[in-house]
C-alpha cells in the first residue's frame, strides 16, 4: 500500500464536505477542483483572469507542499462560469503553462458552488523518481 498524505486549505466546504485540496499517493498527485476562495473571502471578484491566477497559485502551494510544482502537472480541468471568458482564462493559465503544456479541457458549467466564483481548476501531477 502507498503512503498517503493529504493537504487542506481552509475552505469551508473541504470541513462540510469531507475533501481534500490536494491528496498525493506514491508519485500521483491530484488537486480538486480549486477555487478563488481565500479562507472565507472571493479574491478577484469579477475578474475571470484574476481569479484563474489566483487558483494556480494556490494550487501550486498545494503542489509544493506535497513534494512537487507546477512543472510536474500532467492534466488540467478548467470549469467556468461562461465560457465567454475562455480567453482571459485561457491567458492566466498560459502564463503558467506555455512551456509545460498538460493536457487540458475547459468547458462551461451551468453554476459553481458560490455566485461570484467565474473559475474553477483541477489538476493532476506526477513526481518522476518519487519514493513509492
Amino acid at each position: 500500500m502507498y503512503p498517503r498524505k493529504s493537504i487542506q486549505t481552509g475552505t469551508i466546504w473541504e470541513t462540510n464536505v469531507g475533501y481534500s485540496r490536494a491528496v498525493r499517493v506514491g508519485s500521483l498527485i491530484e488537486v480538486a477542483g480549486t477555487t478563488a476562495m481565500d479562507g472565507q473571502d472571493i479574491q478577484c471578484q469579477g475578474d475571470v483572469y484574476g481569479q484563474t491566477k489566483f487558483v494556480i497559485q494556490k494550487m501550486a502551494k498545494a503542489l509544493k507542499d506535497l513534494g512537487s510544482d507546477l512543472h510536474h502537472v500532467v492534466r488540467t480541468r478548467v470549469y467556468l462560469k461562461h465560457m465567454s471568458d475562455w480567453e482571459e482564462a485561457g491567458r492566466a493559465h498560459g502564463e503558467f503553462f506555455s512551456e509545460i503544456k498538460p493536457a487540458s479541457t475547459m468547458l462551461a458549467v451551468n453554476a459553481l458552488i458560490h455566485p461570484e466564483l467565474l473559475v474553477e481548476v483541477e489538476m493532476t501531477a506526477m513526481i518522476p523518481d518519487a519514493d513509492i
